[in-house]
């Protein structure tokens, strides 16, 4: 099969591999769909990789099982099965893997597409049963896919925070992730802020339902969203999904007293006025990525409302546009792109 292999330096090969073989507890998947992520790109400039720690790209995969191991129950998987992966593995006996928030195992961790496991950008994927949710039938692979990993990353915010239809949420970053917010937020029946300084990411904001949008780069983003909230003194609730420093600081001035921000842009600091978080009782919380049962309840909910997750895709590319997909993607000359399958 091919597969898409990051070799560091912003070097890509699409190399001819091996169709992989299930062991006893795995399950072989035929790939239909699987998402670019931004986190690709760090694995993209990492420094050159020794052989043994190339591995395939892809952590947002979705498709049908194609094989089975021989210790597969029915239950958890069956060929046909339509299924997205939540792509991480680990002891499977700690109180982390048992509650289905395996990222966060400290007895060998297995991160699926970029850290040490082979991921989806191939014809297959190979990943142990118990890593498998069920796609329900009215969504699309491409739809799983975005679930597996930047639209269930959103969910998780929204239940971090715990939003409410009564609240006021600015979300700030309308990438993959913050578009996927502001798409889930207004679903959940918020009053929706959408933050970027891109204007056909503010459009797109917009056309998934933004209450309202704003422009840092023409207004003060923190003036801007306490004018637009109810009493003037602020947002409910917010979501930071750029990883900027200086807009992590906005995500927390932004909320009013007793207000709560979530920080999901991952990598860089969190420096905050003690003024902001003791003074005026605010809540900062973190959220990374999604626990299993919260993608399955994603998936749940996204096809219960009919959520149109597969319009955050702007472009679709093959195995064989790895490398100008990529480049595009680096330049920030697309969206969010998806490799889809036959």
């Amino acid at each position: 099969m091919d597969a898409v292999i990051f070799l560091g330096e912003n070097k890509i090969e699409v190399r001819r591999v091996p169709d992989p073989v299930p062991g006893p507890d795995e399950v072989v998947i035929r790939v239909k769909a699987s998402g670019m992520c931004g986190s690709d790109l760090h694995h993209l400039h990492s420094p050159l990789r020794a052989d043994d720690a190339q591995v395939i790209e892809g952590h947002e995969p979705s498709g049908v099982v194609e094989s089975v191991g021989t210790t597969v129950r029915p239950a958890e998987a069956q060929v046909g099965d339509r299924v997205m992966v939540h792509h991480y593995d680990g002891c499977r006996a700690c109180r982390y893997c048992r509650s289905g928030w395996t990222q966060y195992c400290p007895n060998g961790r297995v991160v699926y597409g970029g850290l040490n496991g082979d991921g989806g950008h191939a014809d297959f994927m190979k990943v142990p049963a118990h890593t498998l949710i069920k796609l329900p039938d009215s969504l699309s692979f491409k739809t799983g896919a975005a679930i597996s990993c930047g639209t269930g990353t959103a969910f998780a915010a929204i239940k971090r925070i715990g939003l409410t239809a009564t609240d006021t949420v600015a979300i700030f970053g309308q990438g993959p992730v913050g578009l996927s917010a502001t798409l889930l937020a207004k679903a959940f029946g918020a009053r929706v802020i959408a933050v970027d300084i891109d204007p056909a990411r503010l459009e797109m904001a917009k056309s998934f339902g933004a209450d309202f949008v704003v422009d840092p780069a023409e207004v003060d983003a923190v003036d801007a969203v306490r004018a637009l909230s109810s009493t003037g003194e602020g947002a409910d609730k917010s979501i930071e999904c750029s990883a900027n420093a200086l807009v992590r600081q906005d995500a927390v001035r932004s909320i009013r007293q007793w207000g709560t921000a979530c920080m999901v842009g991952v990598f860089g600091p969190l420096e905050i006025s003690s003024d902001e978080l003791i003074h005026l009782h605010k809540t900062i919380v973190g959220s990374l990525t999604f626990s299993k049962n919260l993608q399955e309840e994603c998936a749940s909910f996204v096809a219960e409302r009919g959520l149109d997750i597969e319009a955050l895709f702007t472009d679709e590319f093959r195995i064989s546009d790895a490398e100008r997909a990529y480049d595009l993607f680096d330049r920030r000359e697309i969206g969010k792109g998806v490799f889809v399958f036959d």
